[in-house]
């Protein structure tokens, strides 16, 4: 991990000075979800409105509410959708029955399903034709567990809360293997596996981390400065998991006091009352110009010194949905995109 000379002077910063702002670096926008969200805006570009998504695009309720100005109809299933028209599947990622339900419905489909979402559901498709049981760590409902279960419904098993555990049953425990949601804590993932382990002495790990890089970085980005933190202030929706999940990394850690908030409008005055030190993170669907509305929010009211804390610098990026490239080729735009 690396961390900036602002990190790892935290601790050797004047005590005595008041109202000042922890940043957190990294923050906001993951690679999966710029290339979810501009995959939409490319759409809108060049095919015009207009255009259906299945579920939320993404878990933020600005970028929702600005693609739905420009055209964007969300719905919640493909049945929904006019038969024949373009259909945008989210950074969630969809079971396979989904898409078959789409091409019965005659349906132009453009995947967005994050790669690393991709990746789970490949291992999920790997264990279940060597006949292992899969024990899915991850919150019920939530629609990427949703999509990754439907890969091998007969093998998967969810594991959600740690009553669960318990709750298990396989049919060989020495050929058991768990996989996990992509925007969880990773304390909290690994002691569901331990728990596991007690169980199934033989279960397997996946082949390589699930839970998403972006996730595990803006949790340790928390982490480095919690301890220094009256109130942390995360900047997301109530439906994105990685965003709560930040809010209890947070409190975990040694904050004061954590909340989430989509909006600088939400941040309650009686949460600032005998505060010197405030955080301040957005989850991984969070477009910055929420966060510096959240900045400008507190400088109005005295907290003005802004120091950034990074451990570390994120370079990822993702290519575009196949089924876009070769129309944007043929017909390259510049799309406004919700930042």
């Amino acid at each position: 991990m690396t961390t900036s000379p602002e990190a790892t002077d935290l601790v050797d910063q004047d005590a005595g000075r008041t109202k000042r702002v922890l940043l957190a670096k990294p923050r906001g926008y993951c690679a999966g979800v710029d290339r979810a969200v501009v995959t939409v805006e490319k759409a809108l570009e060049t095919y015009g409105p207009p255009i259906y998504v299945r579920k939320e695009i993404v878990h933020n309720r600005h970028v929702v509410d600005t693609l739905s100005e420009r055209g964007v109809i969300f719905v919640d299933e493909t049945d929904e959708v006019p038969e024949g028209a373009l259909v945008v599947f989210s950074a969630h990622g969809v079971s396979p029955a989904v898409h078959a339900e789409a091409a019965r419905r005659n349906l132009r489909t453009i995947d967005a399903t994050c790669p690393l979402v991709t990746k789970v559901h490949k291992e999920v498709n790997r264990f279940a034709r060597e006949d292992y049981d899969i024990l899915l760590i991850g919150h019920e409902g939530h629609e990427e567990v949703e999509g990754t279960a439907g890969e091998a419904p007969d093998r998967v098993q969810l594991v959600d809360k740690p009553e669960d555990v318990d709750k298990v049953q396989v049919r060989d425990p020495s050929r058991v293997v768990w996989l996990s949601q992509t925007t969880l804590s990773v304390d909290e993932t690994m002691e569901r596996v331990d728990q596991l382990k007690k169980r199934f002495p033989d279960l397997q790990a996946p082949p390589s981390d699930d839970i998403c890089y972006a996730t595990s970085n803006r949790q340790q980005a928390v982490k480095a400065m919690a301890p220094e933190c009256d109130l942390v202030i995360v900047v997301g929706s109530q439906n994105s998991s990685n965003s709560k999940r930040l809010v209890e990394v947070a409190l975990q850690a040694g904050a004061g006091d954590a909340h989430l908030v989509d909006y600088a409008s939400q941040i309650d005055e009686q949460w600032l009352e005998g505060v010197t030190t405030v955080g301040v993170t957005s989850g991984a669907s969070v477009p910055d110009v929420l966060v510096m509305q959240v900045l400008d929010h507190l400088a109005e009211r005295g907290w003005n010194h802004v120091d950034e804390v990074t451990t570390a610098n994120e370079k990822v990026t993702f290519a575009l949905p196949r089924e876009l490239r070769k129309d944007l080729d043929d017909n390259p735009t510049k799309p406004r995109s919700v930042r």
